[in-house]
């Protein structure tokens, strides 16, 4: 049997080395560039909230509620629920920060409201990559003790279904920030040097989504070349 939480597999370890790498890295980025431009006021005086009533009333989204969220860095859009959640600091915060953020949250709601394709088949196939990231080592683990070749590559396929969800995940996130930064511009919500400042925080948001995939994916390549074969010790 070889298996890494047994023995200590020198690329296993490469992997986990990678994977923590790709966490750390960008997490960093992100949090000392949002901490960076929370702390630039916005000339205009207008909140994260007020924003995203801006853009969201100016593409014709005015039944999309805006609801304050608690935690940090939690905002996001609910197409189920059809609402935009912004946590408090980007809610009341007059920040480039707020801004960016916000406007990029709306972002996603305009896509929903023009049937963006990837934001759809995003939500498609989230009920199936949070399955393979719950039960895929699950899988894994009980597929190797009793040598279940089978019950292997099931939990292999299952990291690859998250993988997915990842890698669509992608154009979403980049798409959003694109409407956002058109949005903030065409509505003049920011300076120019302002505007620097929030493509800035969505370049480190988008970093971080680009790390995860790549972390999933050598995480799942070294399943496959380890377990995935007929043949193992």
């Amino acid at each position: 049997m070889y298996f890494p939480l047994y023995y200590m597999d020198p690329l296993y370890m490469l992997v986990l080395i990678a994977g923590i790498l790709l966490s750390i890295i960008p997490q960093r980025m992100i949090t000392s560039t949002y901490a960076k431009y929370s702390a630039v006021d916005v000339r205009t005086g207008l909140s994260g909230q007020q924003v995203a009533r801006e853009i969201l009333d100016r593409n014709g989204l005015q039944d999309i509620p805006i609801f304050s969220t608690h935690g940090v860095l939690s905002d996001h859009y609910d197409p189920r629920k059809k609402a935009v959640f912004l946590s408090q600091d980007i809610f009341y915060g007059k920040s480039v920060s707020a801004t960016a953020v916000a406007a990029h949250e709306v972002g996603h709601a305009i896509q929903d409201a023009h049937n963006y394709a990837f934001l759809k088949f995003r939500s498609l196939i989230f009920p199936l990559a949070q399955l393979g990231s719950q039960g895929g080592m699950i899988l894994l683990i009980v597929g190797i003790l009793f040598n279940l070749f089978w019950l292997t590559w099931a939990a292999i396929i299952m990291f690859a279904l998250a993988l997915l969800f990842q890698v669509v995940t992608l154009p979403v996130e980049f798409n959003a920030s694109s409407r956002a930064l058109g949005q903030i511009k065409e509505l003049n919500l920011l300076s120019t040097d302002e505007y620097g400042g929030a493509k800035r925080v969505l370049q480190a948001a988008a970093f971080t989504y680009v790390a995860a995939a790549i972390a999933s994916l050598l995480q799942l390549l070294y399943y496959i070349f380890r377990f995935g074969g007929n043949n193992r010790d």
